[in-house]
């Protein structure tokens, strides 16, 4: 079985799931050029919890997480199949990393997961689950996290954190004097990856521009560092540009690993 990719997807506000902008359609090229998937597996940071849950739904529902939102919003369904034997796996994985690892049956998709793969997998036919992000983890922790799922990409699993690659909501809606900031943090992360700069992706807080006003809370930016850990060291990086969405809110997204067939297609796309 080909090795899948692993993923990180700037998923922004979830009207993104009716506004494609320039992401949605690289996206879309992405999944199109993927074969052999087996299941995909989702970290995202709508779903937290007191150590690590793993959803192992045969059907997970999907979620409407977010409200004030246009009527046809709520409407959109994604009625994918789960992958419990794989979540299973994962969860072993987990708990042999030393992570306090609890199944959950019932856990439906949240925003975070089915709004990207609308576009990935826009027929709802390739298996998900989810894995919940701990409620306390930390950077170095969601790299750690990401390492132990990378085994299940040689079994045909792509890992996708899904967050966002700049989250300041204070300023989603407002008039923002000096909206550069949030480029400026994008371009200091775009940097890192493409130099497979780990340490400073973990130790971002401190050493990136803006960091504290990009992310005034870690949740969207710690999938960033599950993608890189479930990342190989001979993986080519690749970014899959977004664009900057409401002045502030970073689209960009990052792929670890690509087959050459989904690096045509995003050429192709561009």
């Amino acid at each position: 079985m080909t090795t899948a990719p692993s993923l990180f997807i700037s998923h922004g506000s979830p009207m993104f799931a009716l506004e494609p902008g320039q992401l949605g359609p690289n996206l879309r090229a992405i999944g199109q050029a993927l074969h052999d998937i087996a299941a995909v597996l989702v970290v995202s940071p709508h779903w937290q919890t007191r150590g690590v849950r793993v959803g192992t739904s045969v059907a997970p529902e999907t979620i409407h997480d977010f409200g004030g939102f246009p009527t046809p919003l709520y409407q959109l369904q994604y009625p994918a199949p789960g992958a419990p034997a794989l979540a299973q796996d994962a969860a072993r994985l987990l708990a042999q990393a030393g992570f306090d690892v609890t199944l959950d049956e019932r856990r439906g998709l949240d925003h975070g997961a089915w709004v990207p793969l609308r576009y990935l997998f826009p027929q709802a036919d390739m298996p998900v689950f989810q894995v919940s992000l701990p409620q306390d983890i930390d950077a170095a922790g969601a790299l750690r996290l990401g390492q132990a799922l990378a085994p299940l990409r040689e079994r045909g699993v792509l890992v996708v954190g899904s967050g966002s690659l700049t989250h300041n909501l204070y300023e989603f809606r407002q008039h923002i004097r000096d909206p550069e900031y949030a480029q400026h943090f994008a371009d200091w992360v775009r940097d890192a990856v493409a130099a497979r700069n780990v340490a400073a992706l973990v130790d971002y807080r401190r050493r990136a521009p803006h960091a504290e006003r990009a992310h005034p809370t870690e949740e969207h930016y710690l999938p960033l560092l599950v993608a890189a850990g479930a990342s190989f060291g001979t993986d080519a990086t690749r970014l899959v540009e977004g664009g900057m969405t409401y002045g502030v809110l970073s689209m960009d997204s990052f792929a670890f690993g690509l087959p050459d067939a989904a690096n045509t297609a995003l050429e192709d796309a561009a």
